[in-house]
């Protein structure tokens, strides 16, 4: 199956939530867990026994997993595996970007067949031109992964790249349309999504992606699901609101760590199918 099938299929059996994993030192602490390798797995093993098999998605931010080395990585190659063949898809959030062989170094690490930190769907960034992307976007149809592509995000610092205009257009705009066409034909979805926050007004037009929107912002960065609704109404695909610290703060059982994702998930669906 394609990454667009198996997020469809996904989401209709677990509902419109990407649930993220972000072992940033605060939360360690709160966890009552030492900010090292060791508090490190701890925490991502009760994260991925709450949510494997009750979402739709887990999305672990490979920067707080960087920090503490080599060790850290080996967690999150655990962590990765531990989400496989739950039927929960991994969204690996590492953001990269780069040209030529460099990129395809990012990608024969992340999207290859058999790519050693290798995730259902990995987050990567445009700025050096959409098409600097190439290496991954076939990597990723070869091995049947996709990509989140960042379009317009959340931060205020992103406005003025994002929002500069180019032949007519802005530069998210332009970004999303080179997203659309990877996944123009495709059924029932393409394996290209875009990266928009969920906390402002995003000012796309999102008619034609036939892809997947991955929402940052839901819940404590102030993003309700009433605004994913009525921010996204005229997606033609999906949108997958992401939470993280909302979900993670009620921790560190892992009934209450699952409690916290399914109330989360249920007041999106509810939300989604008013709109």
């Amino acid at each position: 199956m394609s990454f667009g099938e198996r997020l469809a299929a996904a989401v209709a059996r677990f509902g419109p939530l990407c649930a993220g994993i972000d072992p940033h030192p605060a939360l360690l602490a709160e966890w009552g867990l030492t900010d090292d390798a060791d508090g490190l797995s701890r925490f991502c093993a009760a994260a991925v026994e709450a949510l494997a098999g009750h979402v739709a998605a887990v999305k672990p931010q490979s920067a707080f997993f960087e920090r503490h080395g080599s060790r850290g990585i080996a967690v999150l190659e655990q962590t990765l595996a531990g989400l496989a063949g739950s039927g929960t898809l991994s969204v690996l959030d590492v953001k990269r970007g780069d040209i030529g062989s460099t990129m395809d170094g990012y990608a024969d690490a992340y999207l290859g067949v058999g790519a050693p930190l290798g995730a259902d769907a990995v987050t990567v960034s445009p700025y050096l031109g959409f098409g600097s992307l190439e290496p991954a976007l076939r990597a990723a149809e070869e091995a049947g992964r996709g990509l989140f592509v960042l379009a317009r995000t959340s931060n205020p610092e992103g406005a003025s790249v994002q929002l500069a205009s180019v032949d007519g257009t802005t530069v998210a705009q332009s970004m999303v349309d080179g997203a659309a066409a990877r996944n123009a034909g495709a059924d029932p979805l393409g394996g290209v999504g875009v990266v928009v926050g969920a906390t402002h007004d995003h000012g796309l037009e999102l008619g034609a992606l036939n892809g997947a929107v991955l929402a940052p912002g839901l819940g404590a960065q102030g993003a309700t699901p009433r605004d994913v609704a009525e921010r996204f109404a005229g997606l033609r695909g999906l949108v997958l609101p992401a939470a993280s610290r909302s979900i993670l703060r009620a921790g560190p059982t892992v009934s209450a760590l699952r409690g916290a994702a399914e109330t989360q998930r249920d007041e999106l669906a509810r939300a989604l199918t008013v709109s």
